[in-house]
């Protein structure tokens, strides 16, 4: 099995102003969560986007899922 660059892969695309804005976004969608008292710090639980948009935090685009359910998902291309 391969490993990952991650220091590479930092270079490439973490460091883009695009994936910079959208991480910035779910941050604040989970400080929003812990603040509100939906989630807590630690738990199992992650904030889910329901449109896939990470900059889109409004209350109904939000929701509080298990980790298993929202990392599991499927992830495809627009």
């Amino acid at each position: 099995m391969k490993t990952r660059d991650y220091k590479k892969e930092y270079g490439e695309y973490h460091i883009r102003p695009k994936q910079k804005k959208d991480r910035a976004g779910r941050n604040k969608a989970r400080l929003s969560a812990l603040k509100k008292g939906k989630v807590k710090k630690g738990s199992a639980y992650d904030v889910h986007h329901k449109d896939k948009n990470p900059r889109n935090n409004n209350s109904k685009n939000i929701a509080v899922v298990h980790r298993k359910v929202n990392r599991g998902k499927l992830r495809r291309k627009k």
